[in-house]
C-alpha cells in the first residue's frame, strides 16, 4: 500500500499541493464567468470586466437581485462547460483515484461547480454555507466513494474553505436532517475537532464520501468559486451486491420552460 493510500485510509483525506495545472483551473473559472457575463449584460445592461474580481462579482450580486430565475438557470448552465467535464475525465484524476484505492473508478455524479457567498442567498437560506455533512448520503454509491474538491481562487478560512474532521470517515453514516438543500448531521460534533483547510489555486482535496466536513464561514465580500467531482468504485463488493444503485435523479421538466416558444419564424431564421 502506498504512503498516499495509507494517509487517505487513516485520515479520510489527502490535500495535494500544486496538483492541477493553474491554466486548466483558470479555463474552467473563465468559462463560467463568461457565461454569467452574457446574462449580466442581458439583465443589467452592464459589461463587467471578468478579470476585475470585485467589479465582476458585484455585477453577479446585482444580477442575482434583479432576475433570480435567470441567475439560477445560468448557475445550472455553467455546470455543463466542456472545460469542467474534461477535467473530471482527465487521466491524472483517474490515476490519483486509483492511488487512494479505487481500482475501477467511475463517475458518481456530474461534475459540479459552486459559487458561494452570503450575497447570493435568498430569505436567510444557507445554501452558501453547508453545515457538517457526509457526501455519501446524497450519493449512496460504493463504500469507498471519493470526492475531489478544489477552489478556483486562493482559499483559506476567511473565504470559507472546507473544514474536515480527520478520521471521521470510519465512524459510520451519521444521523442527518435530510430536509432542505443538504441534510446536516444532527449528531453533536465538537468544533475543535474540525481542521481548517487552506488552498492555493492548483491544490486539491481528495476525501472519502464518509468524511465529515462543512463549509467554512465566508466573511469576505468575494465569492468562493469551487469545483466538486464525485466517483465510485465499480469493484467494491457491496456496490456490486446492491446492483450499482444511483441515488442522483436527472430528469427533464414536464412542461415547456418558455411558454409558446419557439415560433416557426424563429426556427426558419436559425436554419436559414
Amino acid at each position: 500500500m502506498s504512503t498516499l493510500q495509507e494517509q487517505f485510509n487513516n485520515d479520510g483525506y489527502v490535500l495535494l499541493r500544486d496538483f492541477l495545472d493553474k491554466d486548466v483551473v483558470n479555463n474552467i473559472y473563465t468559462d463560467a464567468r463568461k457565461i454569467f457575463a452574457t446574462q449580466i449584460k442581458h439583465v443589467t445592461g452592464k459589461t463587467p470586466d471578468i478579470d476585475n474580481r470585485d467589479e465582476f462579482e458585484n455585477a453577479m450580486f446585482e444580477f442575482f437581485e434583479k432576475d433570480f430565475n435567470a441567475f439560477v438557470n445560468t448557475g445550472k448552465t455553467v455546470q455543463h462547460t466542456f472545460s469542467l467535464h474534461r477535467l473530471g475525465l482527465d487521466p491524472k484524476i483517474e490515476d490519483i483515484l486509483k492511488q487512494v484505492g479505487l481500482s475501477s473508478p467511475i463517475i458518481g455524479a456530474r461534475a459540479a461547480m459552486q459559487f458561494n457567498s452570503r450575497f447570493l442567498s435568498k430569505d436567510g437560506s444557507k445554501h452558501w454555507k453547508l453545515d457538517a455533512h457526509q457526501d455519501w448520503r446524497t450519493g449512496q454509491g460504493s463504500l469507498d466513494s471519493t470526492v475531489i474538491w478544489f477552489p478556483m481562487v486562493d482559499a483559506g478560512a476567511d473565504i470559507g474553505a472546507l473544514q474536515v474532521i480527520p478520521g471521521s470517515h470510519k465512524i459510520g453514516l451519521q444521523e442527518s436532517n435530510t430536509s432542505g438543500y443538504q441534510g446536516g448531521i444532527t449528531t453533536i460534533l465538537k468544533e475543535e475537532d474540525f481542521v481548517q483547510t487552506e488552498f492555493k489555486v492548483g491544490d486539491i482535496l481528495v476525501f472519502s464520501a464518509f468524511l465529515i466536513h462543512q463549509s467554512g464561514n465566508n466573511i469576505t465580500n468575494n465569492i468562493r468559486w469551487s469545483v466538486q467531482l464525485r466517483y465510485n468504485n465499480l469493484d467494491e463488493p457491496t456496490f456490486i451486491e446492491r446492483g450499482y444503485p444511483m441515488a442522483y435523479i436527472y430528469k427533464p421538466e414536464t412542461e415547456l420552460v418558455t411558454p409558446n416558444f419557439p415560433s416557426v419564424e424563429q426556427l426558419k431564421e436559425v436554419f436559414s
